[in-house]
């Protein structure tokens, strides 16, 4: 990789003529897997972040969500979203575990719409081994997004594997600490990661998930402008009033949200886990429907500066 780094706070996006009466013409929607969703952005599948009634909440509303697989029966959501006639969305790992559930899925005809294999270091011999066996295995394939990666290499050959996104991002989350113990990740250059990812795959029908270190709305516009096709937000969605993480109330009177990272000690109940922490974020007086209305709006206004009307003449802007 080269040695211009930068991330998004390092860069600007310029301006083109706005074709508008007004932002709230513009429309946010996004292609994804097969469905259309009103913006093109998902909440981060961790525990502090969504929970079934989430997801039910966001589907219902059009949004794509992606559930953790931390603290749901799988088995029984994608029963669920079945019957409710939702899409369903799910994440696995790459241990024996999730070879287990995904044939449970198969032989109950659960299959769900969306698989997401979630693991800290996606480009990997597990990863490769588990995206070949669901090739092999089902007859009818699921959108299969996997990572995280933050290199062109990796992005081609999880690719080559058979993912249909890829999860761009080591570890420049907030509440991830790889950077920090290990000296690897994307932590201060995630633009210049999600960049180089996108121009790196072979084909336009690979979609690039852009993960972490996203602080406000406008770094979501930067990630679309930098090759992104959908923008994965975790901070941003901890602290509302319907998170799931317990609400504290601080020795300042303030109340707090829990937020902590899928690789934390805190998550997997292991003291040797190093890849993450807990911290607690200032309680937001909005819900996760009313953050997205929030982002929507913002997006809308990004799309009139971006001399558009949907959310794809932002491929076409330009940054210094």
């Amino acid at each position: 990789m080269s040695h211009q780094r930068f991330d998004f706070s390092d860069i600007n996006l310029i301006p083109r003529k706005c074709i508008v009466d007004s932002r709230s013409e513009c429309d946010t929607s996004i292609a994804f897997g097969g469905h259309l969703f009103l913006l093109p952005v998902v909440p981060a599948n961790m525990e502090c972040v969504i929970n079934d009634e989430i997801a039910i909440k966001l589907a219902k509303a059009g949004y794509f969500y992606i559930h953790n697989r931390f603290t749901t029966n799988t088995i029984e959501f994608c029963k669920k979203m079945k019957e409710l006639r939702l899409i369903s969305s799910i994440s696995i790992g790459v241990n024996q575990d999730s070879y287990e559930l995904m044939t449970k899925l198969y032989d109950l005809d659960l299959v769900p719409d969306y698989i997401t294999i979630d693991i800290a270091h996606g480009h990997s011999v597990k990863m490769e081994k588990i995206l070949t066996w669901i090739k092999s295995k089902f007859t009818k394939l699921p959108f299969i997004i996997a990572g995280n990666v933050s290199t062109p290499e990796a992005v081609r050959d999880l690719e080559s594997w058979g993912a249909n996104a890829i999860k761009v991002g080591i570890g420049p989350g907030s509440a991830c600490t790889t950077y920090n113990a290990t000296g690897f990740g994307s932590r201060n250059t995630q633009a210049y990661s999600v960049s180089e990812c996108a121009k790196a795959r072979t084909t336009v029908h690979t979609l690039i998930v852009a993960d972490g270190g996203i602080k406000d709305p406008g770094d979501i516009s930067k990630s679309l402008v930098l090759g992104a096709d959908i923008v994965m937000v975790g901070g941003m969605f901890s602290a509302l009033t319907d998170s799931p993480g317990s609400t504290i109330r601080g020795t300042d009177g303030v109340l707090y949200k829990e937020f902590w990272g899928s690789a934390s000690a805190f998550q997997s109940g292991k003291k040797g886990r190093i890849e993450g922490t807990k911290k607690l974020l200032p309680l937001k007086q909005r819900s996760m429907l009313e953050e997205m209305d929030y982002i929507k709006e913002c997006l809308q206004s990004a799309i009139s500066y971006g001399g558009g009307s949907n959310i794809y003449c932002l491929k076409d802007v330009k940054y210094f």
